[in-house]
């Protein structure tokens, strides 16, 4: 995902639309965990974020590229700090 950050400039706008959404997969994907770990403080911020990202993919794609860095940057940074905190992934998620 780094690698595609990095040459964001360089993605044609289809493919940076595809970035958004698979960054924004990621965003509900630790907030599901963070949830389910309790921090539903995260889980909360993250799904917010995921959503805006997902409903502006196609602004974001095609207007200002200095923003669009700017957003995955924060994005990228959100999941970089939950993972820090919670290092260790859920193996199982039953309820009893």
């Amino acid at each position: 995902m780094e690698e595609r950050i990095n040459t964001i400039k360089d993605l044609d706008i289809e493919e940076r639309e595809e970035v958004f959404v698979d960054i924004a997969r990621a965003l509900e994907h630790t907030a599901r965990d963070a949830f389910i770990e309790g921090d539903r403080h995260y889980a909360a911020m993250s799904t917010n974020m995921a959503e805006a990202i997902r409903i502006n993919a196609d602004e974001l794609a095609r207007d200002d590229l200095r923003n669009a860095e700017r957003v995955l940057q924060q994005a990228t940074a959100m999941i970089a700090q939950f993972k820090a905190v919670h290092p260790y992934p859920l193996v199982s998620m039953a309820v009893h």
